[in-house]
């Protein structure tokens, strides 16, 4: 096993990769439930979609961690789950047998812009400065992810502000991001495992911690041939291309697809992983240079693009690498044997969905607080008396986080920055593939606006 994994050359052990593997699973279950719940809305069935969420992070998580020996998981993203649902069946009328063929053709076209070699070019274009903005940004985006999980802001007037302690979750959220501070300041191994399960325990006097709403194993199974190789029949794939009219319609939502999931996992790899040692900066230079996937960076990408057309067959949106997986990286996990862990764990939550979905908001949202702040570290290799530099930084964090999209946040740091270039003189200095993509970026603004 440490052979195979090369756990002593990452510094790192078995239990540690395992506490970082359980870890990751306690940060992102709730996918397994959300995804269900959201996707039930256009008609699919719950328990079909909640079997094809797990089988479809199972399956990604696995060939992230052997095959690119990683220690990140992936899931259905809920903010590309949403899209699926309330904008492409919803305001635009597709059915969900055409929209999971989007999400197939979706993660072909990722999978050919990555042997192609197109996304390891962009990861190379882009500039340390805004390599360091995409790991700070990250760290916001994560740290905002949990306090509006627990309900921490109140949009109800119109203007954010902080919501009153008069709820249950809060204080069980406060408790535990109090426990989870005091570990991770005293440097307590596991700690951030350790919050997450305390936590848990904490919220049943509260009524905070309890079992969620779901079906057996067996009726789920029984359910799982509706989706499994829905975009197959005549409502999928043919359906979807059978008007000439709405092609360029299914084009730009095939391409806003593409697009978030790009940049979604980019921005995830070089957040997490550069500043952790998991991608070296020699590592995310060499992709692309060898023949094949020769490198960490190069192979992961592959897993990560593979793993949205193996969900789209079983009936799930958008498989993709979660941010979450910040949070195992946090409690030590540095190789495949943490995806590996992680990835059993989905299993056994195929047994377990009671239990899997019992693990509250309040109990994650601390551990995403504390491991965001970790990762804002990035922002002090930026030049901030620099405004060349610090705009499009801060540009990354704050859209990230207002716009709940990491994509966006990526966005709008490369429209500032070719921005910045080019009224300071230096256009030639952008690398045509970074001007391509801030094209492309702003094509799919305004086609989205339009369409």
């Amino acid at each position: 096993m440490d052979k195979f994994f090369k756990l002593k050359e990452n510094n790192t052990t078995v239990s540690r990769e395992i506490i970082a593997g359980i870890t990751t699973f306690f940060a992102m279950a709730y996918a397994i439930i959300v995804t269900p719940n959201t996707l039930s809305a256009t008609g699919m069935e719950w328990g079909a979609v909640f079997l094809a969420a797990i089988i479809s992070s199972v399956i990604g998580t696995l060939i992230m961690g052997l095959a690119a020996g990683v220690p990140y998981a992936q899931a259905p993203g809920l903010g590309l789950s949403a899209f699926f649902v309330y904008t492409v069946c919803g305001q635009m009328g597709y059915e969900w047998q055409q929209a999971l063929s989007m999400v197939f053709v979706c993660g072909l076209i990722n999978i050919f812009i990555t042997v192609t070699s197109i996304r390891q070019m962009i990861i190379k274009a882009i500039p340390l400065s805004l390599q360091n903005a995409i790991g700070g940004g990250i760290g916001i985006y994560i740290a905002y992810v949990g306090f509006t999980n627990v309900g921490l802001f109140d949009f109800s007037s119109g203007v954010p502000a902080l919501s009153a302690f008069s709820t249950p979750q809060l204080w069980v959220f406060v408790i535990g991001l109090i426990l989870t501070i005091i570990l991770a300041v005293k440097d307590v191994r596991g700690g951030i495992l350790i919050g997450i399960i305390i936590t848990t325990l904490v919220g049943i006097p509260f009524g905070v911690t309890h079992t969620g709403d779901s079906v057996s194993f067996t009726e789920a199974v029984k359910a799982l041939p509706t989706t499994f190789g829905a975009i197959f029949t005549s409502k999928g794939i043919p359906a979807l291309f059978s008007d000439p009219a709405s092609l360029p319609i299914v084009i730009v939502t095939v391409f806003s697809f593409s697009l978030s999931d790009t940049f979604d996992t980019i921005g995830t790899f070089i957040g997490t992983g550069k500043k952790t040692g998991i991608f070296t900066q020699e590592d995310i230079d060499s992709v692309g240079k060898g023949r094949g996937f020769s490198t960490k960076m190069e192979k992961a990408l592959f897993a990560d693009a593979t793993a949205t057309s193996i969900g789209a067959i079983f009936g799930t949106s958008n498989v993709t690498t979660f941010v979450e997986s910040a949070a195992g990286i946090g409690a030590g996990g540095r190789t495949g044997l943490t995806s590996v862990v992680t990835a059993i764990c989905f299993i056994l939550s195929a047994f377990l969905a009671s239990f899997a979905s019992a693990i509250p908001y309040a109990a994650t949202a601390p551990a995403l607080v504390v491991v965001g702040c970790m990762m804002t570290s990035s922002f002090k290799d930026i030049d901030w008396e620099n405004l060349s530099e610090a705009i499009p930084a801060f540009f990354a964090g704050i859209f990230m986080a207002l716009c709940f999209s990491i994509s966006y946040g990526i966005a709008m740091a490369f429209i500032t920055y070719c921005i910045i270039m080019a009224i300071n003189g230096r256009a030639r200095e952008i690398k045509p593939i970074l001007t391509v993509m801030t094209v492309l970026f702003i094509i799919n603004f305004v086609l989205l606006a339009t369409v």
